[in-house]
């Protein structure tokens, strides 16, 4: 390192921050290999996904714009955690430049919260079909999903960006700060600040808050709304039919919230390789089980996918 510290406006920032990731942990390299296929897997799943949307016109519906978001921020999401991971600990790049650090945070922070918000969008979907469903072609509309699509990610774009700028002014007493986590954490980097990090601290809390609190408690709170309308139905057919619509989007809901909230809400009782571990699981599966979850257990899916492979079968691309 011919410069250890860039000075600018009395702040010192590093030209490194060491990646620590996951210290002491036998057999890392297996889990390397496990991290290359499940990227593998939720490229080729997603981009499946994408494309069955996109060639199907009955797919062509505010719900599927929303499960087109989901896949797109999914894939985005793995390629800003996996092969960074892959690079920093599988070839050793454990020393990562200030600005590739802040570009990995931004892109992580971003994508991870577009995840969550498609999911409350698609709780709003299924909310208004089974609570509503005379308004429902009303209130969803491919323009008003579409607002609402370009809304969330307005704000989660204003949130990575205002997260960036404050973890830039932040000021760092040693030659190379050590990043407690798999990838540039926002957490770990401005608690080893030694100047005033109170903005980043009210960013820390706010993120979460709108990214995780919010959507949980929306999501609970429609779910609440559509088990009392369940309950009102006489018919068992309608009822079971109401249900079957739910149930891919509470599975997704289980995977993507369970897991973080129980690491965040129990961090003090788990060791730190425990935690880095979770986190990392965390990030990269939900992305890799969505279109299998999609595909197997939306009915509706199931039928374009037969559709278009019979399409493709009975009448196959002529060179």
């Amino acid at each position: 390192m011919n410069q250890d510290f860039t000075e600018n406006e009395n702040i010192s920032i590093p030209s490194y921050f060491y990646i620590s990731g996951f210290s002491g942990i036998l057999y890392k390299r297996y889990y390397y290999i496990f991290l290359f296929l499940v990227y593998i897997i939720t490229v080729l799943g997603n981009s499946c996904l994408m494309f069955v949307i996109i060639t199907d016109r009955s797919l062509h519906t505010p719900k599927y714009i929303a499960v087109f978001n989901l896949s797109l921020a999914d894939v985005c999401e793995s390629t800003a955690v996996i092969p960074q991971q892959l690079d920093t600990f599988l070839f050793g790049n454990q020393l990562i430049p200030y600005g590739l650090c802040l570009c990995n945070m931004f892109s992580v922070s971003l994508f991870y919260a577009m995840q969550s918000l498609t999911l409350t969008i698609l709780s709003f979907d299924r909310f208004v079909a089974i609570c509503l469903p005379l308004r429902y072609h009303m209130i969803v509309t491919h323009r008003s999903m579409l607002v609402i699509i370009g809304a969330s990610w307005t704000l989660v774009l204003m949130l990575a960006i205002i997260g960036a700028m404050f973890m830039s002014r932040l000021s760092f007493c040693k030659l190379i700060v050590t990043v407690n986590s798999f990838y540039c954490d926002h957490g770990p980097i401005y608690r080893s600040a030694c100047n005033n990090n109170l903005p980043s601290t009210v960013i820390a809390k706010l993120f979460p808050a709108l990214i995780i609190g919010f959507p949980v408690f929306f999501i609970i709170s429609s779910y609440i709304c559509i088990a009392e309308t369940l309950f009102r139905i006489t018919t068992p057919q309608d009822r079971q039919r109401a249900t079957k619509t739910c149930t891919a989007h509470l599975i997704l809901v289980a995977i993507f919230y369970v897991p973080i909230t129980f690491t965040y809400a129990f961090w003090f009782f788990i060791d730190t390789n425990t935690r880095i571990i979770n986190l990392s699981l965390t990030s990269v599966l939900p992305p890799m089980l969505n279109p299998i979850i999609y595909t197997f257990m939306t009915e509706e899916f199931m039928v374009s996918v037969k559709r278009l492979l019979k399409r493709r079968l009975i009448f196959p691309s002529r060179k």
